[in-house]
């Protein structure tokens, strides 16, 4: 066995690190389980990792049995997938899906950390539109998770610009070596097509205002390169809010800003309807599946799906309403409050 290589941790100047590359604790979570029970008991997630949603609610419906195997077709942290791995006692298979080349590379070596090798578990570094092709070469699955948020430790990560509360590069990319960043998207668009996606999106009511703002700023040769010059451009246009709640409307716009431009970015929409009419395919009759969603547009697009195939026997039943988060769940993880479960079970 080699011996192994001790890295000293970053130097940073002052008595706590500033930058995220010097943020020890949140680049391996893991190595400090008292902070990150500490800063869960207060409701908030530890930054550089991800607390996984509704862990029980989705093992109760997915019936694991050992000898299965299941997709995970938004790997993330690991959590849900570990979880899953454990329910196969050995027996079976997993396969994890993720689009993040970073994370995907981290979150592999933590889950064989726990002991899962390639004999039980598989990453693959593919966007989950491509289900049919994973199936082609593994084959149907008996159990399948969607879990459609945005993992934590993307939005903690400042150089991901999935936030604008952190200042970085405006770039909202789920892959960030494949398409376009949004600050050069946004140079592209026209007021009329902005205003459409803020609307569709992220169900903005200032949308509007804001677009014409947004446009105008930047065809008169302002930079929108980063997300504090997006956000310093969403506190102006709404200059004329005079509430006593002003910064935390502003904030509020703002998390609605970025989450639209993400959404266009990586077409979300579009890999959802792609995804929800290749499920099918790929299950094993009597397979299940599970869905997470986070925006009112992402749940309508599966409801009506499931909907659709349950009335035309390709699903033999779907939940006939939505499963959210426990109360208590959503206090020790405030970012599970907008979570919706829809789940459906393949005919025989």
């Amino acid at each position: 066995m080699s011996e192994q290589i001790h890295k000293r941790r970053k130097r940073y100047k002052g008595t706590h690190p500033r930058s995220f590359d010097e943020k020890y604790k949140e680049l391996n979570p893991e190595m400090y389980p008292e902070t990150i029970e500490k800063v869960i008991s207060k409701g908030s997630t530890p930054a550089g990792m991800h607390i996984s949603i509704m862990v029980d609610e989705i093992l109760e419906f997915l019936d694991i049995q050992p000898g299965q195997v299941g997709l995970d077709c938004t790997l993330g942290y690991g959590g849900h997938t570990s979880k899953m791995l454990e329910k196969l006692e050995g027996q079976g298979h997993v396969y994890g899906l993720d689009i993040d080349p970073i994370e995907i590379e981290k979150t592999t070596q933590r889950i064989r950390n726990k002991g899962f090798d390639e004999n039980i578990f598989t990453s693959l570094l593919t966007n989950f539109r491509n289900i049919d092709e994973v199936s082609e070469k593994y084959g149907k699955f008996d159990f399948v998770l969607a879990d459609l948020g945005v993992s934590s430790m993307q939005i903690d990560n400042p150089e991901r610009g999935f936030s604008y509360k952190k200042e970085g590069p405006l770039d909202l990319r789920l892959n960030p070596k494949m398409g376009k960043p949004a600050s050069e998207i946004l140079k592209e668009l026209s007021k009329e097509e902005l205003e459409n996606i803020l609307e569709e999106n992220s169900d903005e009511p200032y949308a509007d205002i804001l677009a014409k703002n947004i446009y105008s700023f930047i065809r008169s040769g302002m930079e929108v390169e980063t997300t504090g010059q997006l956000y310093k451009i969403i506190d102006k246009t709404l200059n004329f809010i005079e509430d006593k709640n002003r910064k935390d409307l502003v904030n509020k716009t703002a998390a609605r800003v970025f989450q639209a431009l993400r959404i266009e970015v990586n077409q979300e929409f579009e890999v959802l309807h792609e995804f929800v009419e290749k499920l099918p395919k790929i299950l094993t009759p009597g397979g299940r599946v599970a869905i997470l969603t986070f925006h009112s547009g992402e749940d309508r697009i599966v409801k009506k799906a499931f909907k659709e195939m349950k009335n035309s026997g390709i699903y033999d039943d779907v939940c006939r309403n939505v499963i959210r988060p426990r109360k208590e769940e959503c206090h020790r993880n405030s970012r599970a409050k907008s979570t919706k479960m829809r789940w459906a079970i393949k005919a025989k």
